[in-house]
């Protein structure tokens, strides 16, 4: 024991033996001494190496001689116990003929990293389950650290993505924070997930995701959620082949558009009813937008009888109904043919919003009525985008833009997280 008692130096080859196993530590690499510090509750444990003829290029792998050793070097690891465990080395460099100086790669840690990879572990599967902030206090971390635990475990996670096939793809935009800044996110319909996130949601930040296609990806593409922005139609045409034949702009953000002209139509007749002593419509504002069947039966009776009454809201919430049972045919003909006697009845209606919202459909129709050949929504992605508002709510909000892409791709991109020597 120290003789201010609070280092106790552990050097008996039991103890050696004890760590190396708890450690993972294999040849060549040995447990040369442990230090248990009493008053930080810490065990520092230092590491070193046998004498070898060759090590291998941590860039090839091709045999290569000793050049020297870098200064020591820290790693936090797993907790033995309650104390903090602290590993020590210097790591040493190799001369390669065809890559010249480099780190060798340590059987514990990767290269960037200040912790071990079983600790990486850890903390990966901890905020998987947990916000950022209950992860740092718990493990006594940082918000850099927790940071950079995710952001090198996204990269090692888009670096593994295999190129499969994404024949149906979701566009979306994402909130970053109030004051119309905006992520621009595309989603694999199919599996689930998250593909790539931009800054932004001009055209360029759509561009960015086709270039990290194949060939037989881009080629495999079938069909395209999204909305009616036009900056994301320009890349899709500019990057996707048939692309017309592949937009399908959403059945939900058509039901969007519909519905905010609904609540036009009744906020302007709500006041004109209520200027002359009719309350009505007033608090009706969410049972225009909702579905009736979700109602009780109290309030389904009084929602019928509004629906049913003179009012325009009643009008203009039968035109959104109408619009919406599109989606109920199979066949294109018959699809185009309730569309077109519709929007004549829409532009009669004497309803502004509504007629404006015909206007824009029938501009956008011919992207409207893709979804009977595809069949596909973004219904997906706005599963995906809840758990997206659920990663931004448990972080209290993002410094910057780059952690927040992270934290999507961390929580939402389907990746592989775990360093490789966890493996």
């Amino acid at each position: 024991m120290h003789p201010n008692g609070v280092y106790v130096h552990l050097t008996t080859m039991e103890d050696r033996e004890l760590y190396r196993r708890i450690l993972g530590i294999e040849y060549p690499w040995r447990v040369a001494s442990v230090d248990l510090q009493l008053a930080p509750k810490e065990v520092h444990v230092y590491l070193a190496h046998e004498d070898l003829s060759s090590w291998p290029c941590a860039e090839c792998g091709t045999p290569c001689q000793l050049y020297d050793h870098q200064p020591e070097r820290q790693w936090r690891h797993l907790d033995t116990c309650q104390y903090r465990t602290i590993l020590h080395a210097e790591p040493p460099r190799t001369q390669c003929p065809a890559h010249g100086v480099r780190v060798l790669k340590l059987p514990w840690a990767e290269p960037s990293s200040r912790f071990t990879a079983l600790f990486e572990a850890l903390a990966i599967a901890w905020l998987k389950a947990a916000s950022q902030k209950a992860v740092a206090k718990q493990l006594g971390l940082s918000w850099d650290e927790v940071h950079g635990i995710m952001d090198r475990a996204v990269r090692r996670g888009l670096a593994r993505r295999q190129a499969q096939p994404v024949c149906h793809l979701g566009v979306d935009e994402k909130a970053f924070r109030k004051g119309h800044k905006y992520l621009t996110v595309v989603n694999d319909l199919v599996r689930g997930r998250v593909l790539y996130v931009a800054e932004d949601r001009k055209q360029e930040s759509l561009d960015g995701f086709w270039r990290t296609l194949t060939d037989g990806q881009s080629k495999g593409i079938e069909a395209i959620a999204m909305d009616m922005w036009d900056p994301y139609v320009a890349s899709v045409r500019a990057h996707v082949a048939e692309a017309d034949q592949k937009i399908v702009f959403d059945k939900f953000h058509v039901e969007q558009h519909l519905s905010q002209a609904v609540d036009e139509v009744r906020r302007k007749e709500n006041k004109a009813l209520r200027a002359g002593g009719d309350e009505r419509l007033k608090g009706t504002r969410y049972d225009w937008l909702r579905n009736p069947a979700t109602m009780d039966p109290e309030d389904r009776r009084a929602f019928a009888a509004l629906r049913q009454s003179e009012l325009k809201t009643a009008r203009a919430w039968a035109l959104k109904e109408t619009a919406m049972s599109l989606y109920n045919y199979v066949y294109e003909g018959p699809a185009r043919k309730h569309f077109r006697w519709w929007y004549g009845w829409a532009v009669r209606s004497r309803l502004a919003p509504m007629k404006e919202v015909a206007g824009t459909l029938k501009r956008r129709f011919a992207n409207i009525i893709t979804y009977l050949k595809h069949r596909i929504t973004n219904a997906t992605s706005e599963s995906i985008n809840a758990k997206i508002q659920w990663v931004k709510y448990t972080a209290r909000g993002f410094r910057n833009k780059q952690n927040f892409i992270n934290a999507i791709y961390f929580h939402c991109g389907g990746l592989d997280l775990a360093p490789a020597a966890t493996k």
